[in-house]
């Protein structure tokens, strides 16, 4: 589903771990089989996508699934780079040997994943939900109030999570879905703001939000990330790097676009590969930003003619300029986070995109007001 993307940050020298979940809100989760354990499949749980103390308790069970099996895959990443044998894997026999081909010693004492900060937290949806509540939640995990009630990841201080996870970690959230950010029992983590603005010289320059169109034009979800993303009152860095690319909706980030062209124009989203190269564009320069190596985003890719002019402008620092001159890439304007203030459920529904609407969403809430973000005004994912 994200092949487009994953392919093209691995081709400048990334290398990505796409995972799925198997907490229940995908369509369908095949688990393969490995050695020990069966094959069996995991089935979608129907969740309403308005707020509820019920839908609340839902996408905090599914957060903590989906928390831990990153911390998991971190793990098993690691021990990659060690050299440790992994034996719990799909069987994957080739159809001449009939036996398991070993393709992972090739990455031993080759991945840059020891380093704290330099691994690139990222996800799209649900998944940039995931990636946004796992590095709070890590990094604040030892000021983590006595009151507080099930928190989402409760990592040990010296667990390899807690060391990766810093400052200086990169995040780039692909439009963010932002109702669970309201749980209440996730208060405490919803009133700090990124761990990036700990650190004034890092600040915004680790933090890239590419909403869709659609996703902006919902009101309701655009104030809860801006304000998931704004730097305190008092912040004196680097601003955070937040966009849309015009005429794109939520599938834009991924290969649906490309797959399904006319369909894709029929739901009123243009030029689906010009919008990937514009999320991987922006992605690749935030990386650059970081400190991380990637190769240079090719002049095709900056729709630059001239390749005299492209070796010249190699760092491809227009996409994450602030007056974008970018045909169709807006930025969106950030305010500084305020105190809390108050929603209601027809607020949260204001604009809400059909692919999120269900039958159960038109049914009142027993809920009148949910907590929310200071109200913010965008200039322009």
């Amino acid at each position: 589903m994200y092949s487009h993307i994953c392919g093209s940050i691995a081709s400048h020298g990334v290398v990505v771990i796409a995972m799925d979940h198997r907490d229940g809100s995908s369509p369908l989760q095949y688990v393969r089989a490995t050695k020990d354990t069966p094959e069996k499949a995991i089935y979608a749980k129907k969740i309403p996508h308005t707020p509820s103390k019920e839908v609340y308790e839902a996408r905090d069970k599914q957060l903590r699934i989906r928390l831990w099996e990153v911390a998991l895959a971190h793990i098993a990443m690691t021990s990659i780079d060690k050299g440790s044998p992994m034996e719990n894997l799909d069987l994957n026999t080739s159809d001449s040997k009939k036996v398991r081909e070993d393709v992972l010693s090739m990455f031993k004492e080759n991945l840059d994943i020891h380093t704290p900060g330099k691994i690139i937290w990222s996800g799209h949806s649900f998944g940039a939900q995931t990636m946004h509540q796992l590095v709070k939640s890590t990094y604040y995990a030892p000021d983590r109030p006595g009151s507080s009630r099930n928190p989402l990841f409760d990592p040990q201080p010296d667990s390899l999570i807690s060391k990766q996870i810093t400052s200086a970690s990169p995040l780039a959230l692909l439009d963010m879905w932002g109702l669970p950010l309201h749980s209440p029992d996730q208060e405490w983590l919803w009133k700090r703001p990124l761990p990036c603005y700990t650190s004034e010289s890092v600040g915004g320059k680790a933090v890239l939000s590419v909403l869709s169109q659609g996703f902006f034009n919902w009101t309701g979800n655009l104030n809860d990330i801006n304000r998931a993303i704004a730097p305190p009152v008092d912040y004196k860095g680097p601003e955070p790097n937040n966009f849309y690319p015009v005429a794109s909706q939520h599938f834009s980030q991924s290969d649906f676009g490309i797959l399904f062209p006319r369909l894709t124009a029929y739901m009123k989203a243009e030029e689906p590969e010009r919008v990937l190269k514009l999320n991987m564009r922006a992605m690749l320069q935030m990386f650059r930003q970081c400190g991380i190596e990637v190769a240079n985003t090719s002049f095709a890719d900056m729709e630059i003619s001239d390749e005299a002019a492209a070796v010249k402008h190699a760092d491809d620092s227009a996409i994450l300029a602030h007056t974008s001159s970018i045909r169709g890439w807006t930025p969106i304007a950030i305010e500084r986070r305020m105190s809390n203030t108050k929603k209601s459920t027809k607020d949260e529904k204001e604009a809400m995109p059909m692919e999120f609407r269900s039958a159960e969403d038109d049914q009142p809430s027993n809920m009148a007001d949910q907590p929310a973000n200071a109200h913010v005004e965008p200039a322009a994912a």
